[in-house]
C-alpha cells in the first residue's frame, strides 16, 4: 500500500524470497502478501539470497561490517586502506581488489551507494545502524545492472518506529578503540524518522595506522497521502587514517606489526644493515625531490616516515517518491546525489580527487496475471552519471603525507544508461518462474596527461617538465544481463531453487590509465568482464528451530578483470584474463535445539580456476626478453576454496538472570594462492573469539533497556593474514630462457601485498536505550 507501517522483512537469516513453509500456505512461492508489500529488488523471488538481522549482533562489539556479514554464505573479506575498510568478496568477486568493493552492486535502504564507476567503501558504514544485511548470491546485473556480476548487498537501516526513542552506546577496547554513538527515532502519525551518529576512533595494532571517522546516517519517511510516501535519505562520513605500508610474505613472518619500521637506512639492500631493514619493514621507493623521471635520486621511506594517510569525505543525498495507482500498482521513481572526495597519500604517489555523481531510476509494480497464471511485473529506467578530475602527484620521502609534483591528471565522465524488466509468474500454489533482463549502454570519455621533469639537481633546467604525454580514452560498451529461475516447493517445509542468470562489469576510467609496471599509462584494451552462472539449491525447514540451505553454483567468466600489485609503493594494475570459472558450494545452518540455546553456521566452498590465459613476462635491462606462461588450469589468486564461520551461544530466557549470555565463536579461512602462477601460498587461520554480555528490558522506567557486553577476539593469539594483495610473479634468464622465479624470490621480494591481522584483543561496550 506504500504505508510507512509496512511489514517487517521476514524471519532472520530466510536464504530465499519465499515465506516460511507451512502446511496451509496457501500462496505460491514469492506471492505472499508479506513479500508482495516490498519492492522487487528488497527480496526477489528465486534469487541466491540471505538475510542477516541485526539484533543477532546487539550485543557484540561492532568495528566493521565484516561482525555481521561473515553470518552469510558465500562472503569472504579482507582489509583494505586502513583498519575499517573491509574488501567485500562474493564467491571471489572481489577479492583481487586492493581496497573498496568492486564486483558488487551496494545499497543502503535501496540507495545506490555504489558510485557509477562501480566503486563502493565500507568505510562509510557503521554497522551500529542497521536492522539487517540483505545478501544477494551470484550474478545479478538483470536487477542491479553493471558491476552487479558478484551480487548485491543493502544495508537496511532501523526505522524511527523500530528505534523509538533515543538509544546511546559506547564500545572500547584494546588498542585504543572507542566508539561513541546515538540512535534516535520516533514515528508520530504519518511521519518516521530516524537519526544514527557515531564517533569512532583507534591507533591500530600496526604501527601508523590510526584511525578517526564520525558518521551521519539519517532516514525520513512521509506518508503524504494514503498514495504517496516520500523518503529521503542522508549520510555523511568523514575519515582520516593512517596507512602502513604492506609487506611481503617474509616480511610478515619476522616483523607482523611492523614494530619499529619508522625509518630505513639508505645503505643498499646488498649490504647486512640494509638487507635486514629490507626484511623487517616495509617501504617505498619515492623521488627525492618529489620529481618523477629517469637518473634522479630516490629515497626509501617508510609508511610512518612520509606520512601514508587518507583524508576523505563522503556526502550522500537520496529523495525516493512512491506512488500508488491502485491497490496493485506502484510506481516508484528516486534520485541520489553523492559526492566523494579523498586525498589519499598512500603510496609512492598520492591521489587526489573530488567526484560528484548523481544516480536516478524510475520503475512500475503491478500485480496481476500472464496468460491466465498470476503474476507481478516490473519495468523500469535507470541512469547514473559521473565527472570528476583526478591528480597523482609524486608523494614526499618525508612529512604527513606531503606530495611534490603532479605525475598524472586524468579528467573523466563515465555514465550508464539502461532498462530493466521482470516477470514473476505463479505457475501453482507450489511453483513460480521468474524472468528478468537488462540492457544497458556505458559510456567513458577520459583524457590523461602524464609529466617527467628533470630531476638532476645539476642540470640548469632541473624542476623543469621534461616529457608530457596525453592518453584518451572514448569508449562505449553495450551489456545484456538475462536471469530465469524457478522455485518449487517440494514439500511443505522444502524449498528449493533453480537459478540461471548473468552478470556484466564494465572496465572504469581509473582502471584504463594504469599500466603493467604499475605507473600513470595506457591500459585501454581493457574489456568488459562477463559471466554466466547456474545456482541450485534448497532451503529445509520442518519448524522454527532449524534452517538448513544449500547452494551449488558454477559460473564462466570472459574477460575477467584481475587486478595485482607490481610492487611496493606502486599502484595496482588491471588486465583481462580470457576465459575462468568458478564453481563451489554454499551452505548455511540455524538451529535452536533447546530454548536459550543457539548454534549459528556457515560454509563456502570456491574452486575457482583459470581456463584459458596465457601470461607474458619480461625481464629488464638490455638483454631483456618476454616468455609467456600459460596458466589454464592453475587457480585463480586471492580465493580461500574454505571459508566457514561458527557461533555457540546461550541466552538465559527467563528468571532474575534473564539476559545473561555468552557465546563462542569460531573463523576459518585456508590457504590460498597469492599469484598466477601458484608459487606463493598464504598461510589459512582459525580464530576463536568469546563474548558474554547482560541484556535486559526495563518496564516501568525512563530507561527501556540497558545491555553491557565484553569479548575477547583471537583469545589464541594466533598470527594471521587479514589482506593481501594479488602478486605479480617474476623471471629471470637462465642460459637464454626466461624462466619463473620461485618461492624463495617471490617470498622475499613480492611486496606491498600483505597485512597481518589483530592480535589478541579486548572490547568491551554498554548500551542505554531510552
Amino acid at each position: 500500500t506504500g504505508l510507512v507501517g509496512r511489514p517487517a522483512p521476514g524471519p532472520a537469516r530466510v536464504t530465499t524470497a519465499a515465506p516460511a513453509p507451512g502446511p496451509s500456505a496457501p500462496a505460491a512461492p514469492g506471492f505472499s502478501p508479506k513479500k508482495l508489500a516490498l519492492p522487487v529488488y528488497r527480496d526477489p523471488t528465486g534469487q541466491t539470497f540471505t538475510t542477516v538481522q541485526g539484533k543477532d549482533f546487539d550485543t557484540m562489539p561492532l568495528v566493521t561490517v565484516r561482525e555481521m556479514l561473515q553470518y552469510s554464505p558465500g562472503v569472504s573479506f579482507k582489509q583494505g586502506n586502513g583498519p575499517r575498510d573491509i574488501v567485500i568478496s562474493i564467491r571471489g568477486s572481489s577479492a583481487r581488489n586492493g581496497f573498496g568493493v568492486r564486483n558488487i552492486v551496494m545499497l543502503e535502504d535501496g540507495f545506490s551507494v555504489t558510485q557509477p564507476d562501480g566503486l563502493s567503501r565500507t568505510d562509510l558504514t557503521d554497522p551500529h545502524a542497521y536492522a539487517g544485511v540483505d545478501v544477494y548470491r551470484g550474478p545479478s546485473s538483470a536487477l542491479f545492472g553493471n558491476f552487479a556480476n558478484g551480487g548485491a548487498i543493502n544495508f537496511r537501516t532501523r526505522t524511527g518506529a523500530e528505534i523509538d526513542g533515543v538509544q546511546v552506546g559506547s564500545e572500547f577496547g584494546s588498542y585504543g578503540y572507542l566508539n561513541n554513538f546515538t540512535a534516535i527515532g520516533k514515528r508520530v502519525g504519518n511521519v518516521d524518522i530516524a537519526i544514527f551518529a557515531s564517533d569512532v576512533r583507534g591507533d591500530g595494532w600496526t604501527l601508523h595506522n590510526r584511525y578517526d571517522t564520525q558518521t551521519v546516517n539519517a532516514t525520513a519517511r512521509w506518508q503524504v497521502t494514503p498514495d504517496d510516501l516520500l523518503t529521503f535519505k542522508f549520510i555523511h562520513n568523514q575519515l582520516y587514517g593512517d596507512l602502513s605500508a604492506r609487506l611481503s610474505l617474509n616480511q610478515y613472518y619476522l616483523n607482523p606489526y611492523q614494530g619499529g619500521c619508522y625509518a630505513l637506512t639508505q645503505a643498499g639492500g646488498t649490504t647486512p644493515l640494509g638487507y635486514l631493514a629490507r626484511s623487517l619493514c616495509g617501504s617505498a621507493s619515492v623521488p627525492l625531490f618529489g620529481l618523477n623521471g629517469t637518473g634522479g635520486p630516490s629515497y626509501q621511506t617508510t609508511a610512518s616516515l612520509a606520512g601514508f594517510n587518507r583524508n576523505d569525505r563522503r556526502d550522500v543525498l537520496g529523495l525516493r517518491w512512491e506512488h500508488n495507482f491502485d491497490a496493485n500498482t506502484v510506481w516508484r521513481t528516486q534520485a541520489i546525489y553523492d559526492d566523494k572526495n579523498i586525498i589519499q597519500p598512500t603510496g609512492s604517489t598520492a591521489a587526489l580527487q573530488d567526484e560528484p555523481a548523481v544516480n536516478a531510476s524510475t520503475d512500475i509494480t503491478q500485480l496481476g496475471s500472464l496468460m491466465g497464471f498470476e503474476a507481478r511485473h516490473f519495468a523500469g529506467l535507470y541512469f547514473n552519471r559521473t565527472r570528476y578530475t583526478s591528480y597523482t602527484n609524486n608523494t614526499l620521502p618525508v612529512g604527513n603525507g606531503a606530495s611534490g609534483a603532479i605525475q598524472a591528471k586524468q579528467n573523466a565522465m563515465m555514465q550508464n544508461l539502461g532498462a530493466r524488466g521482470r516477470e514473476e509468474v505463479a505457475l501453482s500454489k507450489d511453483v513460480t518462474m521468474v524472468l528478468g533482463l537488462a540492457s544497458e549502454m556505458t559510456k567513458i570519455a577520459a583524457i590523461q596527461d602524464q609529466y617527467t621533469y628533470v630531476n638532476t639537481p645539476a642540470s640548469a633546467n632541473f624542476g623543469r617538465i621534461a616529457t608530457w604525454q596525453g592518453v584518451t580514452v572514448n569508449k562505449t560498451y553495450w551489456n545484456f544481463g538475462p536471469e530465469a529461475s524457478v522455485t518449487w516447493r517440494a514439500l511443505p517445509e522444502l524449498l528449493t531453487h533453480f537459478r540461471a542468470s548473468s552478470g556484466y562489469g564494465t572496465p572504469n576510467p581509473g582502471q584504463l590509465f594504469v599500466n603493467q609496471q604499475g605507473q600513470p599509462g595506457a591500459n585501454t584494451d581493457l574489456k568488459t568482464q562477463r559471466n554466466i552462472g547456474f545456482d541450485i539449491g534448497f532451503d529445509w525447514r520442518p519448524d522454527e528451530t532449524l534452517l538448513l540451505s544449500l547452494t551449488g553454483f558454477h559460473e564462466w567468466y570472459q574477460n575477467e578483470q584481475l587486478t595485482q600489485s607490481p610492487g611496493a609503493g606502486l599502484l595496482n594494475y588491471t588486465f583481462n584474463a580470457p576465459g575462468s570459472a568458478h564453481r563451489g558450494v554454499e551452505a548455511l545452518a540455524d538451529w535452536r535445539p533447546i530454548e536459550g540455546w543457539r548454534v549459528m553456521a556457515n560454509y563456502s566452498y570456491n574452486n575457482q580456476i583459470f581456463t584459458s590465459f596465457t601470461e607474458l613476462l619480461g625481464t629488464s635491462g638490455a638483454t631483456g626478453r618476454t616468455g609467456s606462461f600459460d596458466r589454464a588450469g592453475y587457480k585463480i589468486p586471492n580465493v580461500a576454496p574454505h571459508t566457514a564461520t561458527g557461533r555457540l551461544g546461550y541466552d538465559q530466557p527467563h528468571g532474575d538472570f534473564k539476559g545473561v549470555g555468552a557465546f563462542v565463536e569460531y573463523v576459518y579461512q585456508s590457504s590460498y594462492f597469492l599469484d598466477n602462477g601458484n608459487v606463493l601460498t598464504m598461510p589459512g587461520y582459525g580464530l576463536v573469539n568469546a563474548n558474554v554480555h547482560f541484556d535486559r528490558d526495563i518496564e516501568g522506567s525512563l530507561l527501556k533497556n540497558f545491555a553491557l557486553y565484553f569479548e575477547v577476539r583471537n583469545i589464541f593469539d594466533r598470527n594471521w593474514i587479514a589482506s593481501a594483495n594479488n602478486i605479480q610473479n617474476t623471471v629471470a634468464l637462465v642460459n637464454g630462457v626466461v624462466v619463473q622465479n620461485g618461492y624463495a624470490q617471490l617470498a622475499q621480494n613480492g611486496t606491498g601485498s600483505i597485512y597481518a591481522g589483530n592480535p589478541r584483543l579486548f572490547q568491551g561496550g554498554v548500551k542505554f536505550k531510552f
